[in-house]
């Protein structure tokens, strides 16, 4: 079993489709192992993201992030940081496949709606940013 990190975006939690999302996610096979609904400050959001600080777009994404809750989760199954990848679609929503949670539900490039950890070592980077060891279950 892998784990993975997975956030829904301000967007489309303030457009109330985290509901939606959370059903592809279950119907995709992953275990929810840890869920909750937060709401970032700027430096959170600037902890998070600290590894695109030196990029043009860094206090616009954290401004973003930290406009309304989000819901972070931690998913768990086989493959899941590629399974979880491939469900969310191409960071650019024009680009993602059909069915994917980016092409159907992403407002642009900048709001695309989820999150997802790229490698094992950013999972194991963002899963503990957020939850501690007896929140995963």
């Amino acid at each position: 079993m892998e784990r993975t990190f997975a956030i829904i975006k301000p967007d489309a939690v303030e457009r109330k489709l985290a509901g939606k999302i959370i059903d592809r996610i279950e119907a995709s096979g992953f275990t929810i192992v840890g869920m909750k609904k937060i709401k970032l400050n700027k430096e959170q959001a600037g902890g998070f993201y600290c590894v695109h600080r030196e990029r043009p777009f860094f206090n616009d994404l954290c401004d973003f992030m930290s406009r309304s809750p989000v819901i972070v989760l931690c998913l768990e199954k086989e493959n899941a940081i590629a399974d979880w990848r491939k469900l969310m679609g191409a960071t650019n929503p024009a680009n993602a496949e059909p069915g994917t949670i980016r092409r159907d539900f992403a407002v642009s490039l900048n709001e695309n709606s989820a999150h997802g950890s790229d490698a094992p070592e950013t999972a194991a980077f963002e899963i503990p940013y957020f939850f501690s060891a007896l929140e995963l279950v």
